[in-house]
């Protein structure tokens, strides 16, 4: 009947080839986070269905424009197979592209996810690279700022340390001028005193000379010192060295002939150890001060060079 419409070519009915999901499962797709692979797989299939469905309509389209006879069709579907199987034909093909594009999908996915992998280990080996140019530059930093402050430290500390040994330099050298001044004005007030005692020494009479001078004639006959102690070694001594060997005397015995050290034993006005050493110069060497200053200044000579050496070295010492 013209204006009625066709039955599809074969008298079969073309249903899609994808069902849609229902209303529940809609929601419970929704209710889930959708991973990268969740949503390709999702499109994947939205463009199968829609190749199908697109692929359906035409087919539809196509029998029912062009006309045809039914009892024809209809024998000539059943004369021949291949036209009775169109409709399925036609879905074989959808299956085909609907895997075709599967597998196009999935190699898509396959992609983006190793093109996301390096990426990623690309930012993380950046990362890492960039942590450790920090780390580097840190250390760097902090070795050059110890280096600095052991640097500072040492020119500081060598700093300090001369300082304090030109100081002491300067001390020393004040102390020695100091005692050098006063051994000066020592010996001259030494000298002036000589020069004092000698003409009084030589106007006293023989008379009245002290016990002392009498004794060393009657003993060695050969001296004509006389006086006190102190003035007979102004006579014997030599006038640059007295007041060095005045020093030592008067430290060692007070200028005392009898003086005698308790504990070991040393005698006279130079402390003699033992007393007797100073026969050498005299037998009367306990009671007469020529003989005990005589062997003193020899001792002095002999051991230390002169009075000034001997009486350097007693202020280190204490003794000599």
């Amino acid at each position: 009947m013209p204006g009625a419409p066709r039955a599809p070519v074969g008298g079969h009915r073309v249903h899609p080839a994808v069902r849609p999901p229902a209303r529940g499962e809609v929601a419970v797709q929704h209710r889930r986070t959708l991973t990268l692979s969740e949503k390709l797989r999702r499109h994947r299939t939205a463009l199968v269905t829609g190749i199908a469905t697109f692929a359906v309509a035409g087919t539809a389209t196509l029998a029912l424009a062009l006309p045809q006879n039914t009892g024809a069709a209809a024998t000539a579907t059943t004369a021949d197979p291949t036209l009775a199987g169109g409709p399925r034909l036609s879905a074989d093909a959808a299956t085909a592209a609907q895997s075709a594009t599967a597998s196009a999908a999935d190699r898509a996915a396959a992609e983006a996810s190793a093109a996301a992998a390096s990426e990623a280990a690309a930012s993380a080996s950046a990362q890492a690279e960039a942590e450790a140019s920090a780390a580097a530059a840190a250390s760097a930093s902090a070795s050059a700022q110890a280096q600095a402050q052991a640097d500072a430290e040492a020119e500081a500390e060598a700093s300090a340390s001369a300082s304090a040994s030109a100081s002491a330099s300067a001390a020393a050298a004040k102390a020695k001028a100091s005692a050098e001044a006063k051994a000066r004005a020592s010996a001259s007030a030494s000298a002036a005193s000589r020069a004092q005692q000698r003409p009084s020494l030589s106007a006293t009479p023989s008379a009245s000379a002290s016990p002392f001078a009498s004794a060393s004639a009657s003993a060695s006959g050969s001296s004509s010192s006389s006086g006190t102690p102190q003035q007979i070694a102004a006579q014997i001594v030599p006038a640059g060295q007295l007041s060095c060997f005045s020093n030592i005397v008067e430290r060692e015995s007070s200028w005392n002939v009898h003086a005698t050290n308790a504990s070991s034993g040393a005698y006279g006005l130079m402390q003699a150890l033992p007393g007797s050493k100073m026969a050498s110069v005299g037998a009367d060497w306990r009671d007469n001060p020529v003989t005990q200053i005589k062997w003193g200044l020899q001792y002095m000579n002999e051991t230390y060079g002169s009075p000034c050496a001997a009486w350097s070295f007693w202020q280190s010492h204490n003794w000599y």
